[in-house]
């Protein structure tokens, strides 16, 4: 059954029924490295939005945008935000990342003060694309030794 309709608006799902719903490894390694790196939680919001409407999972880093994730059956879209600051150092990431990433991000306009990516994460090269775009938004720090 379709997330938005499983889960309406006066029906918050909990964590772990969006695990089982989505049951994807990339989700967890995600949601994992999310939490461990920059040592947050996720916030559930929903939305009406037509493109990806229904419950959806965001991160944020003093007060700044990381990702939302958005929930489906056994895969999930990440939307990343790539704004004025992170765009020269986009540019030059861009080489290392997956065919797909290049292709969404040449073929995303900017708008609303940055390129909206949503990507849709189905294999550890994407997801690596991903991690990667975050650390543009909000560099992790690094862990004591």
């Amino acid at each position: 059954m379709e997330w938005s309709l499983l889960y309406g608006s006066d029906n918050q799902p909990a964590s772990g029924q969006i695990d089982e719903y989505v049951n994807n490894e990339l989700w967890q390694n995600l949601n994992t490295y999310l939490q461990d790196t920059y040592q947050i939680l996720p916030k559930l919001s929903y939305s009406r939005c037509s493109m990806q409407p229904g419950w959806n999972v965001k991160y944020q880093k003093s007060g700044k945008a990381l990702c939302t994730l958005y929930p489906m059956q056994n895969t999930f879209i990440a939307l990343v935000v790539i704004g004025n600051k992170e765009a020269s150092e986009a540019d030059m990431l861009l080489p290392s990342c997956s065919e797909y990433t290049r292709a969404l991000y040449e073929s995303t306009a900017f708008s609303l003060g940055g390129r909206w990516l949503m990507l849709q994460v189905t294999n550890f090269s994407i997801l690596g694309d991903v991690i990667k775009l975050i650390q543009l938004r909000v560099k992790p720090k690094e862990k004591n030794k």
